[in-house]
């Protein structure tokens, strides 16, 4: 599904800009619909990021014959940027509270904007591809604070392959602490 999702924003909204969308996530909005923090280049090397909202309209359509007038309805969606700001205008990211499993996280830019992802790892992986863009585009390092830095930028073992490895890196470590329950402690000294 969010591959089709994504086809659709690049060929709706950032194809005829001339950007390529690299990343997004679903976020909650106070207003109806669904909302969408969306990462993209441009041509000339211009990071964006930008909330796209999205509403389901119906459209009429009229029958293909001459003497038929019947309209019939086609649900379609439509995508509108609401926000953009540009990644270099990016001072902070602030994670809120990096001990607690919280999607909300604060962007600071002139103002502060505060974006609830719907989920923690949908979260950091915004994250992961904005610090990964402003090392590439640039040339600085994205200021971070109040993240868990083994989320956001692995170890060399475990190199940047997103959740899958952190998910596996998880259960090993709960695999072990389970074989060493079971390991007999000796009672007599």
């Amino acid at each position: 599904m969010s591959s089709l999702l994504r086809e659709e924003m690049q060929r709706v909204l950032f194809r005829p800009g001339k950007q390529r969308l690299v990343e997004f996530i679903e976020i909650e909005e106070p207003a109806q619909g669904r909302h969408f923090l969306c990462v993209s280049v441009a041509k000339n090397k211009v990071v964006q990021l930008s909330i796209v909202g999205c509403h389901v309209s119906q459209t009429p359509i009229k029958s293909g014959s001459k003497k038929s007038h019947t309209k019939r309805s086609s649900i379609q969606d439509c995508y509108k940027m609401t926000e953009v700001w540009s990644l270099q205008d990016l001072t902070l990211v602030d994670g809120r509270d990096p001990d607690v499993d919280d999607p909300c996280f604060l962007l600071h830019f002139d103002k502060v904007r505060t974006v609830t992802a719907t989920s923690c790892s949908a979260k950091y992986s915004i994250v992961r591809a904005l610090v990964a863009l402003s090392d590439q585009h640039c040339q600085r390092s994205l200021n971070l604070q109040n993240f868990d830095w083994a989320y956001i930028k692995p170890t060399a073992f475990y190199s940047n392959r997103g959740d899958c490895v952190v998910l596996s890196q998880i259960c090993f470590y709960a695999l072990n602490l389970v074989c060493l329950s079971m390991c007999p402690v000796p009672l007599d000294a």
